[in-house]
């Protein structure tokens, strides 16, 4: 990557299907291939994918915590709603599992600054759709951020 970019490759380019080196990297789990990206100069702020969505995005919902947190570091856009009408912060909850990892990707955005309160296109809020799930822990989390 570091001679790619080095001989002229932009680092924010986007293949065939819309994703990004850090989108690709996220969805992976590669932490240390997102932390290079983002050294070289690719921003965690770009638009990626069919969904119009964000790496941020995608590892939340994957539960990709230390990616979330990684991303959040860098400036990722916490209340970016793709075209789905989800954030990053939906899809921990609506693609989640209501697991460990999904809950502590919730809690980083929590403690980021996501807005808890930011309803789907249909009107559902992050807490409403936490407990359709029955996810107690996050709707814990919800709760106390203020939902």
């Amino acid at each position: 990557m570091r001679v790619l970019v080095q001989a002229g490759a932009d680092p924010n380019a986007l293949e065939r299907d819309r994703y990004d080196v850090v989108t690709i990297a996220a969805v992976a789990n590669d932490v240390p291939t997102l932390k290079l990206a983002l050294e070289l100069g690719t921003s965690a702020r770009n638009i990626t994918s069919r969904y119009d969505g964000t790496a941020l995005i995608a590892a939340a919902h994957l539960g990709h915590v230390e990616v979330v947190r990684t991303l959040i570091r860098a400036g990722a856009p916490l209340d970016h709603v793709n075209n789905l009408g989800w954030t990053a912060l939906i899809e921990s909850i609506v693609l989640g599992d209501g697991g460990a990892r999904h809950t502590e990707a919730l809690q980083a955005l929590i403690e980021a600054g996501a807005n808890v309160n930011l309803a789907d296109r249909d009107g559902q809020t992050p807490l409403a759709l936490a407990r359709r799930r029955g996810y107690s822990e996050m709707i814990k989390l919800l709760e106390r951020a203020g939902s």
